[in-house]
């Protein structure tokens, strides 16, 4: 774990981000308190892709009739 100062940690950010990627933790401090850690984002394992479910669902024609259970209610 590499504990860095602000005022370094803004000289020096892309070595930083790289480091971080890396897989090396980075603790940036102020005041002599750790006030940000520095860790890669995940990638999304699939981004989303709109209408990529086209085809796959399908509704059925009485979708909206009252249900069987529910007659007695309706009359």
């Amino acid at each position: 774990m590499q504990q860095i100062t602000l005022a370094e940690a803004s000289k020096n950010l892309p070595d930083l981000i790289e480091a971080a990627l890396s897989g090396e933790e980075i603790i940036i401090i102020k005041d002599n308190q750790p006030v940000v850690k520095l860790t890669p984002v995940s990638p999304v394992k699939r981004p989303r892709q709109p209408g990529s479910a086209k085809g796959l669902i399908t509704i059925s024609d009485d979708f909206d009739e009252p249900l069987e259970d529910f007659k007695e209610y309706m009359e």
